[in-house]
């Protein structure tokens, strides 16, 4: 999340946190620039008036860079020449503040599904099926009652069913920069969301020194 305003971010961060999304924030322009470079982030939010280097230029050098991540902006510009360059330079979407925090999550999600090739926010995994966009999961039309991790970290996987997830970057997605994460935090998470998920639902194996597979069948 790039933004200047401390207090919006701070929000905003908790808002998408307890909906299970990880967000790291970069206050500057240079500051996103070098994150973005350095993580591979599933979705960046940015402000366009921003300090050290513009949101317009951040967006440039990202996309120079080869770098396909999606950009939703997030700016009180209103101009259409404002709408037009953002677009132009390689955003995604394109939000004007003020806005509902449910508009901004509805937005990540289609964005995520897009970049992910999921169009349907409704996911079928065998017996399991995942809806997205209210955020549940269901066993045989079961309900299953997951706690906010456990979605993240079955959602992360999920979009790469039948792959592996490597453990590292799962973390690093479930987790933000400054939470304070125990070395055994996403094995503890994988072990309860297995726990949920039997005998009927998909199995989540692992792949020893690598990470995890969230297995088709």
């Amino acid at each position: 999340m790039v933004e200047d305003d401390p207090s919006l971010a701070r929000g905003l961060s908790a808002t998408l946190r307890a909906s299970g999304y990880a967000t790291d924030i970069a206050s500057d322009g240079e500051a996103a620039w070098q994150m973005a470079s350095d993580e591979p982030y599933a979705l960046i939010t940015l402000d366009l008036g921003l300090p050290e280097m513009s949101g317009l230029e951040v967006l440039r050098k990202i996309r120079a860079a080869g770098n396909k991540v999606p950009v939703l902006i997030l700016t009180a510009r209103d101009a259409l020449e404002d709408r037009l360059a953002g677009l132009d330079s390689g955003a995604d979407d394109y939000m004007l503040k003020p806005f509902e925090p449910s508009e901004l999550e509805a937005r990540i999600r289609a964005l995520l599904r897009r970049a992910s090739g999921e169009a349907d926010p409704v996911q079928t995994i065998g017996r399991l099926t995942i809806d997205t966009a209210r955020a549940t999961v269901a066993i045989d039309g079961r309900a299953i009652d997951l706690r906010r991790r456990e979605w993240a970290v079955l959602e992360r996987l999920a979009a790469r069913v039948g792959k592996v997830v490597d453990k590292d970057r799962l973390s690093a997605e479930v987790f933000g920069y400054d939470e304070a994460v125990a070395p055994n935090a996403i094995e503890v998470y994988v072990a309860r969301l297995r726990r949920k998920l039997e005998p009927d639902g998909p199995r989540i194996r692992t792949i020893r020194g690598l990470g995890y597979v969230l297995d088709a069948q």
